[in-house]
């Protein structure tokens, strides 16, 4: 069965449906299902995010105000 008619006859049973214990009960299996963003990120971007937190718990950070005080020279390299 193709993936939108599944989703029409799901709709329209949880339509149907009275059972407020039911309807908690699919909620959450829903919600359950979300795929954790970490999960969906490459390997490469996980990599660079961690390398990122590492940088910045030793102070090698620019704060924003420095940044911005030359945006030109930012944007140029």
């Amino acid at each position: 069965m193709p993936v939108y008619d599944l989703k029409k006859d799901l709709k329209s049973l949880i339509d149907k449906e009275e059972s407020l214990t039911v309807l908690r009960a699919i909620k959450i299996l829903l919600e359950k299902h979300q795929p954790d963003w970490w999960e969906e990120i490459s390997d490469e971007e996980r990599s660079e995010i961690k390398e990122s937190i590492e940088e910045a718990n030793r102070g090698e950070v620019i704060p924003h105000d420095e940044v911005m005080k030359n945006p030109k020279k930012w944007l140029s390299k």
